[in-house]
């Protein structure tokens, strides 16, 4: 999950001013990006959005993942209801050149889409209608070495992910709680704030998704869309959609660590499994991944990022 608190960075962008937001097929500065007030994401909050990274090479532009963010957006998109019409193809390539105008060493790419003027009543929420799309590109967060080399602290937060949510699992413009949950535990000096189910199963960070590591090997919590694939017999007695976005560095994270010969278990997840761990770290795709080392006054493992995620960490940096 990622739409991260940013911090000051140390790319600086060209003298010139150059265009770093596209708005409707039109490429322009960010003081001129307009939406209307009538914007179903201003009057009722609909809409999606996706958080990705770029680098600008001697090659070219590189979106890291690209593919990946815009088929999870079109699903979500025509799961919801928000829209059918989603074209991945031209939508890269507005994501490119948005980052190529901006001219940033290292960015921040924000596409959001919205329902536009749409009145779900009318539409019976399908996709008669013109979404809004806005990308807008920034420098990339700066975060500190600290943070990967020594570990961070996380919290527990008291909100709860509710699967019976239908827009659980995807990536909304509803973000004010786990804002909420953020802002406590940057008070408490911590990095992320852990989440549960309404199960009190885990869920993941606020903005992140969550990995232990017990006897070498990961377990994650199940995502959205993978329930059928885990649920066996009871997948057919039928069992409770999951709440938790399936991350694309998470995807990256899974397929790594098969690629080393490391296990991944996707399960039902207990605080003890989080407070006995070995190791815990958090990805998303803004840092990548994330060392845990104290889940508020309990230290996990050595109280020190682990091996298997420094070698996780290199391995999604390379």
């Amino acid at each position: 999950m990622s739409e991260e608190p940013t911090a000051q960075s140390t790319d600086t962008q060209s003298n010139d001013e150059t265009a770093s937001v596209f708005l409707d097929g039109e490429f322009m500065n960010r003081e001129d990006a307009r939406v209307s007030a009538f914007d179903a994401a201003f009057q009722h909050g609909v809409g999606l959005f996706e958080t990705l990274s770029a680098t600008s090479t001697p090659d070219g532009i590189v979106v890291h993942d690209l593919d990946a963010h815009l088929d999870r957006l079109q699903a979500s998109a025509s799961k919801l209801g928000l829209s059918d019409e989603i074209k991945t193809g031209p939508l890269g390539e507005a994501i490119t050149e948005t980052v190529r105008r901006a001219r940033y060493k290292n960015t921040r790419v924000r596409l959001t889409l919205t329902g536009g003027d749409l009145n779900l009543l009318q539409t019976h929420g399908r996709s008669n209608h013109r979404p809004t799309v806005l990308i807008a590109a920034q420098p990339a967060t700066d975060y500190p070495d600290e943070m990967f080399e020594k570990g961070v602290m996380v919290t527990l937060g008291q909100a709860r992910a509710n699967p019976l949510d239908p827009t659980a699992g995807h990536k909304t413009l509803n973000y004010w709680w786990r804002l909420r949950e953020l802002q406590d535990a940057a008070t408490k000096g911590a990095g992320e704030s852990i989440i549960f189910q309404v199960s009190n199963h885990l869920a993941g960070g606020c903005v992140s998704n969550l990995f232990v590591v017990d006897g070498g090997n990961l377990i994650t919590p199940i995502a959205q869309g993978e329930e059928e694939e885990l649920g066996g017999a009871q997948t057919r007695e039928g069992t409770l959609p999951s709440p938790v976005l399936p991350g694309v560095t998470r995807m990256r994270v899974i397929e790594h660590a098969k690629e080393m010969g490391i296990k991944t278990t996707k399960r039902m997840m207990t605080i003890d499994d989080l407070l006995d761990a070995d190791e815990v770290f958090l990805t998303n795709s803004s840092w990548g991944v994330l060392p845990v080392v104290k889940v508020e006054a309990e230290t996990i493992g050595s109280g020190a990022p682990g091996d298997v995620t420094k070698k996780l960490r290199a391995d999604i940096l390379c």
